[in-house]
């Protein structure tokens, strides 16, 4: 189910918590407002759909790519840039690294642990930070 995008700072600025296999409705609906809103946005989280769960999900080279309870377990390359968001008005100033691994289940509730790099890293590193209630 496509739902509204949350735009209350408030809200996004609450911390989530880990996702359970109950959870799995809010995931498939992160991926239909994700692809709802695929013109205009590359990455979702959970609180962004009024769920503060730590669930994010991405598209990848045109691919969606969701990942439950992410965790940033290695990062390199630091630098500067700036950011859009779809729940926010305008840019805004943020680092980032240009690679990261990340820990993370998917819909079956199986580990994985992947490295990324580049804009899909930078995604990746959005959308956490929403479900650690950073506003950027």
């Amino acid at each position: 189910m496509v739902r509204e995008i949350v735009r209350d700072i408030i809200f996004l600025g609450q911390k989530s918590v880990d996702a359970t296999p109950q959870d799995i409705k809010i995931a498939m609906d992160l991926l239909d407002t994700l692809n709802a809103n695929r013109e205009r946005c590359v990455g979702m989280a959970g609180n962004m759909i009024g769920e503060k769960k730590n669930i994010i999900a991405i598209t990848d080279r045109g691919i969606n790519k969701l990942m439950i309870n992410p965790v940033i377990t290695q990062k390199s390359g630091k630098f500067e840039t700036e950011e859009g968001c779809l729940s926010l008005d305008g840019v805004r100033s943020t680092t980032r690294y240009k690679n990261i691994t990340v820990e993370y289940l998917d819909m079956n509730f199986k580990k994985h642990t992947e490295s990324f790099s580049g804009w899909t890293a930078q995604i990746i590193q959005h959308e956490i930070d929403h479900c650690n209630g950073i506003v950027i």
